[in-house]
Order: structure tokens, then sequence, then C-alpha cells
């Protein structure tokens, strides 16, 4: 449930801060309509800069909570149950000449 609402919250953020974007984008040519080509080079990057963070709300803040919160906690074996691995800490270790 916090998560939803964390994301939910996060969202509307990016949704006020779009419109914000574009008010100021579209007033600001509406004033100087020679510097459109400018405005709308601005107003595309902080499109993406926005956008992004309702794309990492979206995608990657479950991950990080699902690890924090929610995520299922493992146990270590039992000592009957380890699995013992003769490895050679030196066998990956190559030598180039």
């Amino acid at each position: 449930m916090d998560m939803a609402l964390g994301i939910g919250i996060a969202l509307a953020g990016v949704g006020i801060g779009l419109g914000l974007i574009g008010y100021g984008a579209v007033s600001g040519m509406a004033r100087q309509p020679e510097a459109i080509g400018k405005l709308q080079i601005q107003m595309l990057i902080a499109f993406v800069f926005v956008e992004l963070i309702g794309l990492l709300a979206i995608f990657v803040l479950p991950g990080l909570l699902a690890g924090i919160d929610g995520g299922e906690a493992t146990e270590e074996p039992a000592a009957e149950e380890a699995q013992t691995f003769n490895h050679d800490p030196y066998a990956d270790v190559y030598i180039f000449s």
C-alpha cells in the first residue's frame, strides 16, 4: 500500500512538473515568437528529465522498496546442508606476458 501511494505521489508530481514546463514554454513563445526554436529545445530537455523521474518511480522504486521492506529474507543453510566448494581463489587470475 505504501509503495503504491509513493508511486502515485511521484507521478502526480511528474504531471504537475510537465504542466508547468509546458505552461512556461508556451507563455515564453507567446511573448517572444522569434525564440521558439530555443524554447522548444529547452522544453524538450526539461520534459525528458521530468519524465525520467516518472519512469524511475514506476520501474526502479518498486524494486528498491521490495529489497528494503518486503523482500524475502534468506536464511543461511544449516551446517549439514551447506555445500562446500573446493575453489582455488587464484584460478581465475590470468597473467599476460
